[in-house]
């Protein structure tokens, strides 16, 4: 499942996107995938929210008196300090809100899982498991290029949320996320509004810092986020990316066999991922490649390719975006290390930051706007860009 962010797995913009306007098509797809793997494995999971020796059967609900002894976790919000404002997207398990945490300014998601009876206690049991190992992965998370996670409400019995209207009462399955509010949307969709005039090479090297620094400090904490994409980043108020969408970020296994499946968005993925081979950290350092090149060149990858074609072209013909030939030779080898075929030869997150930092913006050496030359892939003019 995934948590408030911005974008979702293969699925497309419908013009302009806030930043808490999350794409819930991909979070019904991710929901849907964990339910199948959820039946098909093991028969018991330990109930969400339960302490550890605390462990019930799939398709067991816990007693009203087990659930009201439930010891708050750390990371559970007071409900009464929330105050939830108007829908901004709705999908098939729930809605995202604007709204207002202890005087903060936030982005709230309500995730109903079958309250009116379509979906059976194993499957409930499942999805509020998938929901707790997020909230899990998300909350212990502190850095300024990661999207601050507030806190949580698992869901009870007879639990009011007050709304501006009223209070709204929410059924049990229903779990809440609240996260900070960042008010400048999503990093595609900043691209894309500069996809004819460019951006200043400066601001690609900040953006693409700030962006290395934030999955460098998740990897030094052993997560891999495994959804590395400009719609997964959000762009707060002076334009600092903050990683978001810890939908299928998970600790990484010490052992690369445990960590198998394609999961992440087409046209992001490594071909390690998309070969169904045990991967590691590395591929999130792949799709930081592909992120990278978009933000230099304002333009979305493989255009004209459908998912199969990438899919297909990336693991038996070494396909990469190519590179424009006013990209400085600084940026542009960046990517092509970070996205080779070969995990064990791309860079450690610290060693792209490392690297980016070393870059020299004072000459310039932006992509060139759309309307000051037939296009950067065939110019030879001396102008080297904003």
């Amino acid at each position: 499942m995934r948590l408030p962010g911005a974008g979702g797995g293969g699925s497309g913009d419908a013009g302009f996107v806030r930043a808490d306007q999350i794409d819930l098509k991909s979070l019904d797809e991710q929901l849907e995938r964990h339910l199948s793997r959820q039946e098909r494995d093991a028969p018991a999971v330990v109930q969400p929210g339960s302490r550890r020796g605390g462990s019930a059967r799939l398709g067991e609900p816990q007693p009203p008196q087990q659930q009201q002894r439930r010891r708050r976790e750390d990371w559970e919000v007071d409900p009464a300090k929330l105050v939830i404002k108007g829908v901004i997207a709705r999908g098939t398990f729930g809605t995202v809100h604007r709204g207002v945490y202890d005087g903060q300014d936030v982005a709230v998601k309500l995730l109903d899982w079958g309250e009116d009876g379509h979906r059976s206690e194993q499957e409930i049991t499942a999805l509020r498991s998938a929901f707790a190992q997020e909230v899990a992965v998300w909350h212990k998370l502190d850095h300024p290029n990661v999207t601050k996670f507030i806190g949580a409400i698992m869901g009870a019995r007879d639990l009011n949320v007050q709304t501006e209207h009223g209070h709204l009462g929410m059924p049990s399955n229903i779990c809440c996320v609240v996260v900070e509010y960042l008010a400048g949307g999503a990093l595609k969709n900043f691209l894309i509004k500069n996809r004819r005039r460019k951006l200043a090479f400066k601001v690609v090297v900040q953006l693409a810092l700030d962006l290395a620094r934030g999955l460098s400090y998740l990897h030094s904490e052993k997560i891999v986020h495994r959804d590395v994409k400009t719609e997964n980043m959000l762009l707060d108020k002076t334009r600092t990316v903050k990683i978001a969408d810890f939908g299928v970020a998970r600790v990484e296994a010490s052992n690369p066999s445990d960590m198998t499946g394609e999961t992440g968005t087409l046209g992001y993925m490594a071909p390690e991922v998309l070969n169904g081979h045990p991967y590691n950290r590395k591929c999130d350092v792949y799709s930081f490649g592909i992120c990278l090149w978009e933000i230099y060149c304002c333009d979305m990858p493989y255009p004209d390719l459908s998912f199969s074609e990438v899919t297909s072209a990336v693991v038996r013909q070494n396909l990469r975006p190519e590179i424009p030939r006013c990209c400085p030779s600084a940026l542009a080898n960046v990517m092509k290390r970070c996205w080779d075929a070969n995990p064990d030869k791309r860079p450690e997150m610290a060693e792209v930051v490392a690297m980016i930092e070393a870059i020299d913006t004072s000459k310039g050496g932006g992509m060139i706007p759309i309307d000051q030359s037939q296009g950067c892939f065939a110019c030879f003019r001396q102008y080297r860009g904003p």
